[in-house]
C-alpha cells in the first residue's frame, strides 16, 4: 500500500509541479488561469470523494483502489493528447479525471485503519503516508527530465510518465490483501451527521485537515509563479516542489510514533505553528532559499496537520458511522483545497507572492489556537464503542 501510495503521489507532485507551467503554455493571453488545471485536479477529488467511498462499501477497497488507477491512466492519456493537440480545455479535463483517481487512493490511509486497528491507527495511517516520500523524488523530477522528451510538444513526457506510474500501482495494490469491507450489524442505530459535527473534537479535527490541505496546496500552488515571475528557472521550480514534496511525507516514518507518545493535539499544534513559520520565512525575501526553506517548513506543516487530524477524526465516529464520516471529511478537505488553489493563481499573478502568503496567515493561527484549547482543556469527546 505504502507503494501504491508512492505512485499516487508522483503523479499528483507530476501534476503539481507542470500543470501550471503547461497551462501558461497553453493560454498564454490570460496567465490567470494558470493555476486552473491544478484546481480541475482538486475538484475532481472533491466531486469523486463521496462516491469513491460508498463505491469500495458495496464493491470492496481492492476493487476501488485498482478502479481509481484506471481513471488516473485515462486522465494522463486525455491530458498527453490534449497536449499535442494544443487545448487546454481537454488538458483540464484530463487533469480532472486524474484528481477522481486521487479521491479513490486517498482512501489508503483509511484502510490501512481497519487493517491495522485502533491500536495501531496512527502508526498505520503514518506508514502508508510515507510512501509518498519515494514521490518526491521522482515526481517533479520525472517531470523535469521529460519536459522535452517529445519535442516540440513541451510537457508532453511527464503525462506519457504516469502512464507507467499507473501500472506500477495497479501491481502494488494487485498484491496487497484487503478483505472486503463487511456489512455489519450495530446494536446502536448510526446518528447523523449533524450530530456528530457538534462535537468539539471533530470539528478541530476535520479543520485541522481542511486548512493543513488547503493551506499547502494554496501557497505550493502559487510557488511554480512566483519563482518563474521572479527570474528564476523551471529547474529551480521542480526542486523547490520535490524538497517539499519531500518535506510532506518524509516525516511520515514518524509522525505516527510522535502522536503516540504526545497526543495529536499537540501535533496539530506544532504543525500550524510550522505553517506560520512557513509565512514569514516566505516574506523575507524572494531568493531561491526563501522558496525552499519555506516549502519545506509547508511540507513538515501539512504531514502534521493532515496526519494528525486524519488520526484524530478516526476517534469520533462509530464504526457504523465510518463510510459517512469518511467520506465528508475529504469531501470537504478537497473542495476547500479546490477553492484554495484556483484563488491561489489570481492572487499570485494580479497581487503577489505577498498577498497569497499574507492570506493563508490568520487560517494556521486559528487552528494552532483551536489544538491549544484542547490541550489546556484535557479532555476529548470519544464516540461510543458499539
Amino acid at each position: 500500500m505504502a507503494g501504491a501510495q508512492a505512485m499516487l503521489n508522483s503523479t499528483t507532485s507530476i501534476l503539481i509541479s507542470s500543470a501550471s507551467l503547461v497551462a501558461l503554455i497553453l493560454l498564454p493571453e490570460d496567465t490567470t488561469l494558470a493555476t486552473v488545471p491544478v484546481t480541475a485536479v482538486v475538484t475532481g477529488t472533491a466531486l469523486a470523494t463521496i462516491p469513491a467511498s460508498y463505491m469500495m462499501k458495496h464493491a470492496g477497497r481492492k476493487a476501488g483502489f485498482m478502479f481509481g488507477i484506471l481513471l488516473a491512466m485515462v486522465g494522463a492519456a486525455v491530458a498527453g493528447y490534449s497536449i499535442y493537440m494544443g487545448s487546454f480545455v481537454g488538458f483540464t479535463l484530463g487533469a480532472m479525471l486524474i484528481g477522481t483517481s486521487t479521491a479513490f487512493g486517498n482512501y489508503y490511509r483509511f484502510a490501512a485503519v481497519d487493517i491495522a486497528g485502533p491500536e495501531y491507527r496512527s502508526k498505520a495511517v503514518s506508514y502508508v503516508m510515507a510512501g509518498g516520500l519515494v514521490a518526491g523524488f521522482i515526481g517533479p523530477q520525472i517531470a523535469s527530465h521529460t519536459r522535452e522528451l517529445f519535442l516540440p510538444y513541451i510537457y508532453l513526457g511527464p503525462y506519457v510518465a504516469i502512464l507507467g506510474l499507473s501500472v506500477l500501482a495497479l501491481i502494488f495494490i494487485s498484491r496487497v490483501s484487503i478483505p472486503k469491507m463487511k456489512e455489519s450489524h450495530f446494536e446502536e442505530e448510526p446518528r447523523p451527521l449533524t450530530e456528530i459535527m457538534k462535537q468539539p473534537t471533530f470539528i478541530l479535527a476535520i479543520l485541522s485537515a481542511m486548512i493543513g490541505y488547503a493551506g499547502m496546496s494554496f501557497v505550493m500552488t502559487a510557488t511554480p509563479l512566483a519563482i518563474i515571475g521572479c527570474g528564476l528557472t523551471p529547474a529551480d521550480s521542480f526542486n523547490v516542489i520535490s524538497w517539499h514534496v519531500v518535506a510532506m511525507f518524509g516525516p511520515s516514518f514518524f509522525t505516527g510514533s510522535l502522536i503516540a507518545r504526545y497526543g495529536d493535539y499537540k501535533i496539530i499544534m506544532i504543525g500550524a505553528l510550522l505553517g506560520v513559520a512557513c509565512v514569514f520565512v516566505a516574506l523575507s525575501g524572494l531568493a531561491l532559499a526563501h522558496f525552499w526553506v519555506a516549502l519545506v517548513l509547508l511540507g513538515v506543516s501539512w504531514n502534521f496537520m493532515f496526519i494528525g487530524g486524519t488520526t484524530l477524526l478516526t476517534t469520533t465516529y462509530r464504526p457504523s458511522e465510518t463510510a459517512k464520516v469518511q467520506g465528508f471529511n475529504d469531501f470537504m478537505v478537497f473542495g476547500t483545497v479546490a477553492t484554495a488553489s484556483l484563488s491561489a493563481g489570481i492572487l499570485q499573478q494580479k497581487f503577489g507572492w505577498e498577498t497569497v502568503n499574507y492570506t493563508v496567515l490568520p487560517f494556521f493561527i486559528l487552528v494552532a489556537v483551536m489544538a491549544l484549547v484542547k490541550i489546556m482543556g484535557g479532555k476529548r469527546e470519544i464516540a461510543p464503542a458499539e
